[in-house]
This record gives C-alpha cells, sequence and structure tokens, in this order.
C-alpha cells in the first residue's frame, strides 16, 4: 500500500498516527508531487491533521533524546524525496521497539536519518561561516543564498545572536523565501521581485560604501595571503568552490 501525504512534517507525523491506527501492514510513503498512481497498487490520501501530529510528536519526544529530535528534523529538511519514506519507518521503527532503538545502526533507516542529518548540518555549519552581507542603500543587510538543503530554519539563531544590533535579510534563492530580522524578531517573507536583483543587488540599491568596504576586504584577503604557503587542493577541501560565490574576497570586478 502506497500512503499519499502533502509532504509537509505535520502530514509525516499523520501518517504515521494513521498507520497505527490501522495497521495496514507493509507501506510506502509517497508525496502528492512524487506519486504516480498504477492499477495494481492500492492508495491511501492521508488528511494533514495537527491534533494527530502533535500526537505522534509528543510520543516521539519521550522516545528520543534531543539529539535525535534534532537529527529527525534535519534529515527532514534535506528535502531529498527518498528521505520522506526513511523518515515515516523510521518514526514507526522507533516506537515499534524498546528504548535506545535508535541506536542500532544496523537497521538501515536509523542509518540513513542520521547520515541525512549529518549533511544538512554540515550546511549549516558553511552557510554560518561563507555568508558575507552587502549593506543596501536602505541600511539593510542583505545576502542571497541558494544551500543545498533547506537550512534556514537551523541558521536563525545564530546570525539573530551574531548580527543583533543590525536589520538584515538572508533570502533562499531557490526555495523563494527568506528571513527578516527588523532589531527584536526575526520573520519569514518572501519577495516577488525579479530574481536577478534578489541575487546581485544593483549599483543603486547598495549602500555607496559597500563597493569601498567590499574592496577594502580584498586588499585585507591579499595581504595576509601567504602565496608559498598556499595549498589549492586542501583549501577547496575546507571551502568547496560553490561557496565562493557568497565571498567577498573571491570575487573579481
Amino acid at each position: 500500500m502506497i500512503y499519499i501525504f502533502d509532504g509537509s512534517l505535520e502530514g509525516l507525523l499523520t501518517a504515521v498516527f494513521e498507520w497505527f491506527e490501522r495497521k495496514p501492514g507493509k507501506v510506502n510513503l509517497r508525496t502528492i508531487k512524487t506519486h504516480q498512481p498504477d492499477a495494481f497498487t492500492e492508495t491511501f490520501s492521508v488528511h494533514t491533521n495537527r491534533a494527530k501530529a502533535d500526537r505522534v510528536w509528543s510520543g516521539l519526544q519521550k522516545k528520543l533524546g534531543k539529539e535525535w529530535m534534532r537529527k529527525f528534523y534535519c534529515a527532514y529538511l534535506s528535502e531529498l524525496p527518498e528521505v520522506l519514506n526513511t523518515l515515516f519507518h523510521f518514526v514507526c521503527y522507533i516506537f515499534l521497539h524498546p528504548a535506545g532503538a535508535e541506536k542500532n545502526y544496523g537497521n538501515e533507516h536509523v542509518l540513513t536519518v542520521s547520515k541525512t542529518a549529518r549533511s544538512v548540518e554540515r550546511e549549516k555549519h558553511r552557510m554560518e561561516a561563507f555568508i558575507r552581507f552587502k549593506h543596501t542603500a536602505d541600511g539593510i543587510f542583505y545576502c542571497g543564498i541558494d544551500p543545498d538543503f533547506n537550512v534556514l530554519p537551523l541558521i536563525v539563531n545564530h546570525f539573530k545572536n551574531r548580527y543583533a544590533d543590525q536589520k538584515w535579510i538572508i533570502y533562499d534563492l531557490k526555495r523563494h523565501y527568506g528571513l527578516f530580522y527588523d532589531l527584536s524578531t526575526v520573520e519569514e517573507i518572501t519577495v516577488e521581485i525579479n530574481s536577478q536583483i534578489l541575487k546581485n543587488p544593483t549599483v543603486n540599491q547598495l549602500d555607496e560604501k559597500e563597493k569601498l568596504y567590499a574592496n577594502l576586504w580584498k586588499d585585507y584577503f591579499k595581504s595576509t595571503n601567504i602565496e608559498s604557503r598556499k595549498n589549492t587542493k586542501l583549501h577547496v577541501q575546507h571551502v568547496p568552490k560553490r561557496y565562493w560565490k557568497y565571498l567577498t574576497e573571491k570575487k573579481i570586478d
């Protein structure tokens, strides 16, 4: 049987609730977007229910510690289609077995959730390290990003704490939403504007001193770089080339 749901976290948790209530046997989870109907497979449409999802989430918190609850959430944020089915089976496995089942890395679902969460956490840390803001003409610091995974929910606290005294926007160009900090709270925003402008703000949209600051940073980077100790292979290992587009010191005018 195939369970079809809307792809949301609440929908996934609702699917778990429905499975335990119905006990239909072996089930695979598919989103509405990825499901391809056929005449031989029975399907069940999962209608997202907040109350049912909350019950499953509360039960999961009793079975898992904070570390594994975070791993579960990080794996979900990977947005990998195959991971949704894995998460469904992972939760069912946890509920069907005694405490400590998450330590059984011999289970394919446990292993996949752990590995996927590790990849998402790595992307989170790289975004925190490599994001470079540009100062706009209206006084807001802005950066457009397109991370491999949906890490915006994971980097909120880092930037809110580190840049608490300035307004900023971090916009995910791939997922078409962003975070706006107004000196007190962080809000999720969407912007209806040309994607090219969001990716590379024009000179008129930037503060008149932005170019000067960028050149000063590039000069500083060059002056501290010791050519004789240059190790490109090691550098790329720590700063993969796909992140260079975020770094002011890597851009050539």
